[in-house]
């Protein structure tokens, strides 16, 4: 493989965007990918990004700042390309621009079950926060 070039998402990419998040089980079902995306290119679409290998879109990462702290998400490697050091560099540019932005913690979730993802935030630095994640949804229909 080529070296990984990190972007910024462009709509022509949507396609393969939501391909890649299928391909990596990131897709929930009361997660629409496509309003999903439309939401962030509305707040810091800069911070949407997605690396290119082989031609071809293999990684993404969507960061986000609220003033107070940082958040990841979506930060998918094509399983093809995992294991390469490849989510390292995504999550390498979403720090480096958060820390532009002057943002002092990043946060993320991921699920319990998800334990090889879970080991990999930890080889990054990041540590278990003793909090309780809560969330209410505000819409009530999800469509695909």
């Amino acid at each position: 493989m080529n070296d990984l070039i990190i972007r910024q998402y462009d709509p022509e990419d949507e396609g393969d965007v939501i391909n890649l998040w299928l391909e990596c089980n990131l897709i929930v079902p009361h997660n629409n990918p496509k309003q999903d995306i439309q939401r962030k290119l509305k707040v810091n679409p800069e911070w949407f990004l997605v690396g290119e290998g082989d031609g071809s879109i293999i990684g993404t990462c969507m960061a986000g700042y609220d003033g107070h702290r940082g958040w990841i998400n979506y930060l998918a490697i094509a399983p093809a390309y995992q294991r390469r050091g490849l989510a390292t560099c995504m999550m390498k540019e979403a720090e480096r621009l958060l820390r532009i932005a002057g943002c002092p913690k990043i946060n993320l979730q991921v699920r319990a079950s998800n334990v090889d993802v879970i080991a990999f935030y930890k080889r990054l630095g990041f540590n278990i926060d003793d909090v309780v994640s809560m969330g209410k949804r505000l819409e009530k229909d999800h469509p695909l």
